[in-house]
């Protein structure tokens, strides 16, 4: 019997893992990738995190395992199937058995909905961008494009324009779906353009983004676009498919938790991106893991 489990070691489990064991829980963290760090590896540099100015992800990743292991955290390599909530006790259902806890920290993230083209995943860290407000300061005075129309596109434009030279918002609709206050904003933007029903087909570069090969949907014409950088806001999906169905979503999928991260479900708790909020950054999943440690040791403790 397990005081503490973790599903997940992105930056919000490990940081739940660190807290635990300060906390003296007897815990484990599960995650399905040989490798902690989860979206973070995948960052060629991280500029916003306090104290870590142009830290490489991957270096992060593995300096927050570290961290873990350095507290003795038991680590565990799987894929969870199930959570079953078994009143004073939950059972996590792996391929290879079954495991108990008192609490659970679910920290499976989130993953952004991609373009699926040519070029996107090798250029990934390189020009190709998910994250405006994470990656959007490498680009100041340079020329860059958005993809996408609802409003998390037509926020990452405004905020871009800025600081960027020129900035292409690439919609594959003859009208954008964001909200009317964010639409007016960004049509008063004199270094934007809207690209309308255009949809890209292939992003090009060698070392990084240098070109986008574009196609209009009513002419069929292609053309080459010249950006260093794409940012891609075409939906995100919260990985929260193990408790949809226990706990209160938004319509979303996202998990309905407070700055504890404790769910509708007692010693259920939810940590990062996959939480309601309004920023999804490394340093609020930091914050959230170490909420949801301190909550569930709470919870340990009444018990």
């Amino acid at each position: 019997m397990y005081d503490l489990i973790i599903i997940g070691s992105g930056p919000a489990g490990l940081s739940a893992a660190v807290y635990g064991m300060r906390a003296g829980l007897k815990l484990l963290v599960v995650e399905k990738a040989p490798m902690s760090g989860g979206q973070v590896l995948n960052t060629y540099e991280v500029d916003n995190y306090l104290g870590m100015p142009g830290m490489n992800g991957f270096d992060m990743g593995m300096q927050f395992r570290a961290h873990a292991d350095k507290l003795g955290a038991e680590f565990r390599e799987g894929r969870v199937l199930s959570i079953e909530h078994r009143g004073d006790r939950k059972l996590i259902t792996l391929e290879d058995g079954t495991l108990e806890t008192k609490t659970v920290i679910l920290a499976t993230g989130a993953e952004h909905a991609r373009l699926d083209v040519p070029g996107e995943e090798e250029l990934a860290g390189r020009g190709v961008s998910y994250c405006a407000t994470c990656d959007g300061a490498f680009f100041r005075g340079r020329t860059v494009a958005v993809a996408g129309g609802g409003d998390v596109a037509l926020e990452d434009a405004i905020y871009l324009a800025r600081t960027c030279e020129k900035v292409y918002l690439i919609h594959r609709r003859d009208e954008l779906r964001g909200a009317m206050v964010l639409q007016q904003e960004l049509k008063t933007l004199a270094n934007v353009e809207i690209l309308y029903s255009h949809v890209v087909e292939e992003i090009q570069g060698e070392d990084a983004v240098e070109n986008l090969r574009i196609r209009n949907l009513k002419t069929g014409e292609a053309s080459d676009l010249a950006v260093s950088g794409i940012f891609i806001a075409v939906g995100i999906h919260p990985d929260t498919g193990l408790i949809r169905d226990m706990v209160e979503c938004d319509e979303g999928g996202y998990v309905l938790a407070g700055e504890d991260c404790a769910t509708s479900v007692p010693g259920l708790y939810a940590a990062g991106d996959i939480r309601r909020k309004p920023i999804r950054q490394i340093v609020t999943a930091v914050a959230d893991g170490a909420n949801a440690a301190a909550a569930a040791g709470g919870f340990v403790n009444r018990r």
